[in-house]
């Protein structure tokens, strides 16, 4: 099974990081699971990391301040040669937004809220 020096669940919701994060936990594809409320704090947590600890980063878009398109946008000025996993975790229904993820190399995947173990490991199924 595949690890992660750290997971990351930006999401401006801190039930919805809670529960993840006691979700991922159960999963062990990393021991150290981070929340942030806001992309701004991630970004300062990733700068600190070395360039050879791989994030897999769960991603809301509805977020106030900066919204999970605006992070992507970011993430990929300041970070472009980092090797990490986002995958948005959204209750977006909406077709375009799925569309919208796909255009970006560095989303690996969209899942619907709310997080479960199946779709974590269906997820973890791509990168073996």
């Amino acid at each position: 099974m595949i690890r992660f020096d750290a997971i990351f669940l930006v999401d401006d919701d801190p039930i919805n990081n809670l529960i993840n994060r006691r979700l991922l936990g159960k999963t062990g594809i990393s021991n150290r699971i981070l929340e942030f409320l806001g992309g701004e704090d991630a970004f300062e947590k990733i700068s600190e990391l070395g360039p050879d600890e791989t994030l897999l980063i769960l991603l809301d878009i509805n977020m106030p301040v900066m919204n999970g398109w605006e992070f992507l946008n970011k993430y990929i000025e300041l970070f472009p040669n980092r090797k990490d996993k986002i995958v948005i975790l959204s209750s977006s229904i909406d077709f375009q937004d799925r569309q919208r993820a796909n255009e970006y190399s560095i989303v690996s995947g969209f899942l619907e809220k709310p997080l479960t173990l199946d779709k974590i490991n269906g997820q973890m199924e791509h990168y073996r």
